[in-house]
């Protein structure tokens, strides 16, 4: 245990210096197909052709080794029957003359062949100790107890009529050379005493081992080679085909960094030609629709814009004159002051349009600028409810305000902000049917949170989208019974967006609504959460088959 545990930190060092390394062929391996091509063919020949090398190699070595096996046991063979004819033929191993005869034995059954030597040992008899001190007949005075292993005496030696072979690499006085042992027991019934005589032969292989050497060799480098031209072809193919979806990918960039004018090289008429062909007709067409739409729009936001202002001079025209008869209208008959009444009431909702129209223009065409400066939120909140309060009075509404202790600082343009909390406190006052409007204030280190809640019609699914589009209404007949200019949630989104903030919705049929506004506590600060929930608290989301649903909490 305490070498396991002085053992972890010296390895953490060396983790730290490598893990920059590991991160990097990671994302060199994840972005290059054409890398992990190479290295999946590389990897998969390498087995192939390592496989059938080897197979190859080892049945090449195994036949000309079996060749040499197949002769030398024709020749043990051969040397065993002239051995047992010319040892029969001794009638007294313990003759003066057995040991000479032995030798000139064993030259015989060389048979001239150059390298082959010829043994044989003799145990338990006198010819054994008139030989050697050791038992063994050396001819030419050879010591090949270094050549023929103990196992293989065993071997020869249990079994009558055996015969055996190992290879062996042993030095008899011309360097080291391979050699091909065979021995077998020479039977000699004639002979007194129980001894036994035992034959070895000793083949050179140095010339098979050789050419199996060169074989595995040749086929070694015939494999390395042969994985590196797959490797190198593979490179080549892969190239030729990734290089396109590069160009592809890399124009494809290009244009959606707004370079509307970039196309691909069409060269020759292939699949890769037809690629970028279609590549190049898809960039004119989507080119050419967007400028038209990028055309359309700035017509549009021109005629707004020049529209709305245009329309200045009459409606301060007609302002006055409408102010006129609004002054004087209890000396009008009832018609004619209901009458006077109604255009001062549509003046006021024209000129709010006016209004709109503009600052939607202004945020349409880029030109809306953020004036941030440190606000308190909680002062905000409350003159927002304070000036909605009356108009909530007149409808049965109770207005509540939920906030921490003041003050609640952050970087916020407050015009902006008062009038994103107007146009939501005013939605609820008029879409809560007499119910109470909750609005909550919430602040943690990075964000504030404002929510508004109201418990009225609610929205169906799906129109928490489309709430914050152009003069959408919930309403299919599109009726305006509440007043307003349809763009007010629209500008508050662009509003909140400008902060660097979110604008959301929820609601639920009978369950009413809830908005909720999230900005950075600084300006230009980047948003991972909101300190308020989106869904209300008294509402509880469960699943049903697979299906959420609201339902009181």
């Amino acid at each position: 245990m305490v070498k396991k545990a002085a053992r972890v930190p010296a390895l953490r060092p060396t983790a730290r210096r490598l893990a920059p390394g590991v991160r990097q062929a990671r994302r060199i391996w994840r972005r290059s197909l054409q890398l992990r091509m190479v290295t999946i063919t590389l990897l998969c020949s390498s087995v192939l052709v390592g496989g059938f090398g080897y197979l190859i190699a080892k049945s090449s070595t195994d036949s000309l080794l079996a060749g040499a096996e197949q002769d030398a046991r024709r020749q043990v063979t051969s040397g065993v029957k002239i051995a047992e004819q010319q040892l029969s033929a001794i009638p007294n191993p313990e003759s003066p003359d057995t040991p000479g005869n032995v030798i000139r034995l064993l030259s015989s059954l060389t048979g001239g062949q150059e390298g082959v030597v010829v043994t044989m040992r003799f145990t338990k008899v006198a010819t054994a100790s008139a030989l050697s001190s050791t038992g063994s007949a050396w001819p030419q005075g050879l010591d090949l107890r270094s050549a023929i292993t103990k196992e293989l005496e065993r071997e020869v030696t249990g079994t009558p009529g055996y015969r055996s072979f190992q290879y062996v690499s042993a030095n008899l006085g011309d360097g080291t050379h391979t050699y091909l042992v065979w021995g077998s027991n020479v039977p000699t019934p004639r002979w007194r005493g129980g001894g036994s005589v035992e034959l070895y032969y000793l083949f050179p292989v140095d010339t098979e081992v050789e050419v199996a050497k060169d074989i595995r060799s040749t086929v070694i480098f015939v494999g390395v080679a042969l994985v590196l031209l797959l490797g190198m072809v593979t490179a080549l193919v892969t190239r030729a085909t990734v290089s396109p979806v590069r160009v592809a990918a890399r124009t494809a960039q290009r244009l959606s960094a707004g370079l509307l004018d970039q196309r691909m090289v069409v060269n020759g008429e292939d699949e890769m030609a037809l690629l970028a062909d279609a590549f190049n007709q898809m960039a004119a067409n989507l080119q050419r629709q967007i400028v038209r739409l990028e055309e359309m729009s700035r017509l549009q936001r021109r005629f707004t814009s020049d529209v709305s202002h245009e329309l200045r001079t009459p409606l301060t025209t007609v302002r006055m004159a409408a102010d006129l008869l609004y002054s004087q209208r209890e000396d009008f008959d009832p018609a004619s002051a209901r009458s006077a009444e109604l255009l001062q009431a549509e003046l006021d909702r024209f000129e709010e349009l006016l209004t709109d129209l503009l600052e939607i223009s202004r945020f349409d065409a880029g030109f809306a600028m953020l004036d941030s400066e440190p606000t308190d939120l909680i002062t905000v909140v409350r003159r927002v409810t304070e000036r909605l309060e009356s108009v909530a009075d007149r409808v049965g509404i109770n207005l509540e305000l939920v906030s921490p202790d003041p003050p609640v600082i952050a970087e916020i343009d407050p015009r902006r902000v008062e009038r994103i909390l107007r146009n939501l406190v005013g939605n609820a006052v008029d879409h809560g049917e007499g119910r109470p409007v909750t609005v909550t204030l919430g602040v943690d280190a990075r964000a504030i949170a404002i929510t508004v809640r109201d418990h009225g019609v609610g929205l169906k699914p799906g129109e928490e989208k489309l709430v914050f589009n152009r003069f959408w209404r919930a309403d299919p007949s599109r009726a305006r019974q509440t007043g307003g200019t349809g763009l007010g949630l629209s500008i508050s989104l662009e509003d909140a967006r400008l902060h660097g903030g979110w604008l959301e919705a929820w609601g639920s049929p009978g369950q009413g609504a809830q908005f909720r506004l999230t900005l950075p506590v600084r300006a230009g600060g980047r948003l991972s959460g909101s300190p308020l929930p989106l869904i209300p608290a008294d509402v509880t989301v469960v699943r049903q088959h697979g299906n959420a649903a609201e339902v009181p909490a």
